[in-house]
């Protein structure tokens, strides 16, 4: 693929890649193929991502970080879940496409909605722009540049999603939401956070953590 990237654009560096469903075992050495063969540099990475689909914490949006890549979050709204319209109704994806990319499948599903909700009802905004104020805070928090990627299918949920641009969550609420969708991050993550304060001699908050490197 990587080659064929480079010779549609005619072997010049005029049209960087972005690649969509990157494997971490295979996006660190597309970058640096392209880069060793002075190809269209990889410059970024597509990912669904939302308080109901988290996984890309584990390694991708690190590997970004670490890359100097970009990422395109896609479905920052779980499919409408996190609108909370399931709730009371079936319409939407469900009805229209046949589908809904996520359900309230599990009782950590339901928590995220839940808090979702709860904080719409706190700011006065709708549980939708809490949701894409979260991806956005999270993506100011990050090294690398994370873009939320939007689908509105009417204006009134193109409004939403811009209305979402004048919402400023709390740091108590932005964590809240991180907490609560957390998903686990599995080995070695798990176990080096178990073993972080006794490696840090108990005194976390003497420690100056290391500056992610971006290439």
């Amino acid at each position: 693929m990587i080659h064929c990237d480079n010779e549609c654009v005619g072997g010049e560096k005029r049209a960087p890649v972005r690649r969509d469903a990157f494997k971490l075992t295979t996006a660190p050495w597309a970058v640096t193929l392209a880069d060793l063969k002075n190809w269209v540099p990889i410059v970024g990475i597509q990912h669904e991502y939302s308080l109901v689909e988290g996984t890309a914490d584990r390694e991708l949006l690190p590997m970004a970080e670490s890359l100097g890549l970009g990422a395109a979050l896609w479905s920052p709204l779980g499919g409408g879940l996190l609108t909370g319209k399931y709730r009371s109704s079936a319409e939407g994806r469900l009805s229209d496409l046949g589908m809904v990319i996520h359900t309230e499948s599990t009782g950590q599903k339901t928590a995220v909605v839940d808090t979702v909700l709860a904080i719409a009802e706190e700011t006065g905004v709708t549980p939708a722009q809490v949701a894409v104020a979260w991806v956005r805070e999270r993506a100011a928090r990050s090294v690398a540049t994370l873009v939320p990627i939007i689908g509105p299918r009417s204006l009134s949920q193109l409004d939403s999603y811009l209305g979402a641009l004048d919402v400023q969550l709390t740091d108590e609420q932005y964590t809240r939401l991180a907490e609560v969708s957390a998903v686990p991050l599995g080995v070695p993550h798990e176990g080096i956070a178990a073993s972080l304060d006794r490696l840090q001699g108990g005194a976390a908050d003497r420690v100056t953590a290391p500056v992610v490197p971006v290439a």
